[in-house]
């Protein structure tokens, strides 16, 4: 199911087209696929090239793996993303590697590299949906993550699949129409509140 934007100025095709469904296909992304998502995540920006993403990575392939990652997930998202290919965790480094400063853009930093794992995803006929709702001491437990990282978000990757898999109250949230705030809500000309001149709303 295609769900491209229409968006008041143009964009990109692939920042139109980058959605994150809750259906998927059961067919296997392949490994060399997985390989070029994760080097696209590998060459975002970050605060002084420090790079604090790192990602915990399963497939279906890998069963004791991926049950573990999707334990983790809250009941409402393992519904749908049990159908998922591969699961992953994106975690962010919280200090920097040279001094050990509080990082305090490595959230920020994280969220970079997983929108190029997005948008890649998008350029290979994948789909990526990440998702907030996963038991975080759960996922620093029985990942092993240590001390100094911090679980960010979980991400269903795989290959988009028919409405029918998911149960109707789902099929209805995928048919909404996509929403995002008016930009004078959101974009701010010099100071807090001051009107951005000539933006559409």
């Amino acid at each position: 199911m295609d769900k491209p934007v229409e968006t008041r100025l143009p964009l990109h095709d692939l920042l139109k087209r980058r959605w994150s469904p809750r259906a998927f296909s059961e067919q296997a992304v392949g490994r060399d696929q997985l390989h070029v998502l994760l080097e696209a995540a590998r060459w975002a920006p970050s605060s002084s090239n420090e790079q604090p993403w790192r990602f915990i990575v399963a497939t279906k392939e890998e069963v004791a793996d991926y049950d573990r990652l999707l334990a983790c997930l809250m009941e409402g998202n393992r519904k749908w993303a049990c159908r998922a290919p591969v699961l992953m965790l994106s975690v962010a480094r919280m200090v920097f590697e040279e001094d050990g400063r509080p990082n305090r853009h490595a959230f920020h930093d994280v969220g970079l590299a997983s929108e190029n794992l997005l948008l890649q995803a998008t350029a290979l006929g994948l789909v990526a949906h990440p998702m907030a709702g996963f038991d975080v001491e759960r996922a620093r437990a029985e990942l092993k993550i240590p001390s100094g990282y911090e679980p960010v978000a979980m991400i269903a990757v795989g290959y988009p699949g028919e409405l029918s898999v998911l149960p109707e109250y789902l099929q209805q949230r995928e048919l909404k129409p996509r929403e995002r705030k008016p930009t004078a809500e959101i974009i701010f000309s010099g100071q807090w509140g001051r009107s951005f001149p000539s933006l559409p709303v």
